[in-house]
């Protein structure tokens, strides 16, 4: 089969890899029916995060079981099956506290830009969809792999409350389904920060009230304009720069909440200005997997249309230029059909 593979800083290729197979009695193979290119691959694509060999690419998937290993009693060949980009056995202390992406025996998933995806952990890992899904649905349902659980973890971090008012920084595809999950949780104003008008159109759709195109120091005060000198009572970091990071923080109300998913990039944080800014932080990688039954049913249901983040889709064979509109910002994120 052939796949995606990273060799350094722009240069995805398209070529031959093994297929995957079972290796543990606890894995699954699975046939992907849609995968995407993430922001957070964008960090190795542009030389930020190096690489120091040739690196399968892609963590979203979903798509049909193959095949199962002969320890693997929760999830059959046949299914529709969608996972986090973090396997979890689903059952250790981290688990069930709910924090999957801290398993005691998490892997990061990688290779999934690719036909085929092998699974480990497939049990804890994967959730099924009620039967086999229209392809309408697909989109919504690749989103869940990671974006929308990430946006709807930044906003369940940051105690997003009915009635309450949001500000969420970054307006990339976390971003975006973090204004749409604080609207599915009752925000009363959600306030996105976006100097992009394609971006700031889906911002409203998804249930922004306003759109702030300042950033730093003077988005800050912008905000603190809009809620006449208070600050925002929650606010969702979504980029992973340290101008985002004390961006989310200074608008953030005392006693308000920062929920940060946006993977950190330089970031540091001054324990005096912390300590007097009287701000709730909490993150971390998304423990999607505690999302995901009820991510599906809001999809499934017709409640929430994420998959409207992909604003282009490309044949998996023309994943280099799927990573090139996204690291141009001509692509808020792409689909990529196997």
């Amino acid at each position: 089969m052939k796949g995606a593979v990273l060799y350094g800083p722009r240069d995805v290729r398209f070529e031959e890899l093994d297929a995957p197979r079972i290796i543990k009695p606890t894995d699954a193979i699975i046939r992907i029916s849609a995968t995407c290119v993430c922001g957070s691959d964008l960090w190795p694509y542009r030389g930020i995060s190096p690489i120091t060999k040739p690196t399968p690419m892609g963590h979203e998937y979903c798509g049909i079981v193959e095949e199962v290993g002969s320890e693997v009693r929760n999830i059959r060949p046949g299914q529709f099956v969608i996972g986090s980009f973090f396997v979890s056995d689903n059952t250790c202390p981290h688990c069930r506290a709910g924090y999957q992406s801290s398993c005691e025996h998490r892997e990061l998933i990688g290779g999934a830009q690719a036909p085929l995806l092998r699974v480990p952990l497939a049990d804890g890992t994967l959730v099924a969809t009620p039967e086999i899904p229209s392809d309408d649905l697909i989109p919504s349902l690749l989103a869940l792999s990671d974006v929308m659980g990430t946006g709807w973890f930044a906003a369940d971090a940051a105690n997003v409350k009915p009635g309450k008012t949001v500000a969420v920084v970054g307006d990339g595809a976390v971003g975006l389904l973090g204004v749409l999950s604080a609207s599915q949780m009752g925000a009363g104003r959600i306030i996105a920060m976006s100097r992009h008008e394609p971006r700031q159109k889906l911002a409203r759709e998804f249930g922004a009230t306003d759109i702030v195109i300042e950033r730093a120091d003077e988005g800050v005060s912008r905000i603190k304009e809009l809620t006449k000198g208070i600050g925002a009572d929650s606010v969702l970091e979504c980029v992973g720069t340290q101008e985002a990071m004390m961006q989310a923080i200074r608008a953030t109300r005392p006693g308000g909440c920062v929920g940060y998913v946006g993977v950190p990039h330089g970031v540091e944080l001054d324990g005096q200005e912390l300590f007097f800014a009287h701000v709730h932080l909490h993150g971390g990688p998304a423990p999607v997997r505690r999302f995901l039954p009820e991510l599906i049913a809001m999809v499934w249901n017709g409640k929430i249309d994420p998959g409207k983040v992909f604003d282009l889709g490309l044949p998996l064979d023309q994943v280099a230029e799927g990573y090139r509109a996204m690291d141009e910002r001509r692509a808020i994120k792409t689909l990529l059909w196997p």
